[in-house]
């Protein structure tokens, strides 16, 4: 899964919420964050996870209000990871024949492989 955090979203909300104020005022009143770097943040830079933590604090909201995940990645892992797990198990089943495993097992592939083909819009 690829997660990304968003920057200008949050860059965008530190300006908003300061609204103006000198950014050592803010700063103050986060704690633990110096204007400078509430300066940088405030110009897209990532922030450590300390301050992070306190921007959305500050803020008020929940950590994942600044993450972007890749959908079609997560999608496209998620269906690897899952079709993985199943051919791995029938491949470990002796109560099965092999061609009815080997049979299952394409099967299992070919639906894997057809959601992550729509995840993409093919």
């Amino acid at each position: 899964m690829s997660v990304q955090l968003d920057t200008d979203k949050l860059a965008a909300m530190v300006k908003s919420k300061r609204a103006g104020r000198g950014l050592r005022a803010v700063a103050q009143e986060i704690g633990e964050v110096s204007a400078s770097t509430l300066s940088r943040i405030e110009q897209g830079s990532v922030p450590d996870v300390n301050t992070f933590l306190q921007l959305c604090k500050w803020l008020n909201v929940p950590t994942d209000t600044f993450t972007i995940t890749d959908e079609a990645t997560e999608t496209k892992e998620s269906a690897a990871a899952g079709s993985d797990k199943i051919v791995a198990h029938l491949r470990a089943d002796r109560v099965l024949p092999k061609a009815t495993a080997q049979a299952l097992i394409e099967m299992i592939q070919l639906a894997y492989r057809q959601v992550s083909q729509e995840a993409h819009g093919h």
